[in-house]
């Protein structure tokens, strides 16, 4: 597979993010389309976790090591920073239990990137507020009664978890399908992809701009 090929503008962005020769581990990889660009070209240590048996054929079709299970359930056969990056992207929303996969992915990776859809941007806004209707966007293209996420949040809810769970946001970047946004992007963006890690005691009482 050429990973130059069909990949969007937040997977674009990871591979931006991730540095040369990094460990990585991808939650939620799917038929990885990413965890094979990241190898193509960053020359990245890369292992996913998948839940899909088709998806992990066509992994292993592309000679990547790919194993089935459920991120639900924790990653106790992982050590702590057994990872340089965990990904999480467009995965986040579909899990049970997104505070403990997330709490775990910061336990083994020294980053976690985090992508997911802003169920706050105005196209979602415009078809719940004006319409009456479960939203449906480019970044929530499922109707309501077959969508696999089970969690919609915004940008800003985000921000406010993190702040709360003192976990660190090192850089932000937000999303249409078709160019990155850097203004309003919790009414602006459709998606949201952050770069966090866990917050240094004596970084507690600093304040950081994200939307920058």
């Amino acid at each position: 597979m050429d990973g130059k090929e069909s990949l969007r503008l937040d997977q674009e962005a990871i591979l931006d993010i991730v540095t040369p020769k990094a460990t990585v581990l991808d939650l939620g990889c799917g038929s990885c389309e990413l965890l094979a660009a990241l190898v193509e070209r960053k020359g990245v240590k890369a292992q996913g976790i998948e839940i899909d048996d088709d998806a992990i054929l066509q992994c292993v079709a592309l000679g990547l090591n790919v194993f089935h299970d459920d991120i639900d359930r924790g990653l106790s056969e992982y050590g702590d920073e057994s990872f340089d990056f965990v990904i999480l992207n467009q995965t986040f929303q579909q899990v049970k239990k997104p505070d403990e996969v997330l709490k775990e992915a910061l336990r083994v990776g020294r980053k976690v990137i985090v992508g997911f859809p802003n169920f706050a941007g105005w196209s979602t806004r415009f078809q719940l507020g004006l319409r009456g209707r479960t939203p449906v966007t480019p970044s929530l293209p499922y109707e309501w009664h077959d969508t696999p996420n089970l969690h919609f949040l915004s940008i800003l809810d985000f921000v406010i978890y993190c702040k709360k769970n003192r976990i660190r946001i090192e850089q932000g970047f937000y999303f249409t399908p078709k160019r990155r946004v850097r203004f309003l992007p919790n009414l602006l963006a459709d998606t949201a992809l952050f770069v966090i890690s866990k917050k240094l005691p004596a970084e507690a009482g600093k304040r950081r701009q994200i939307f920058s």
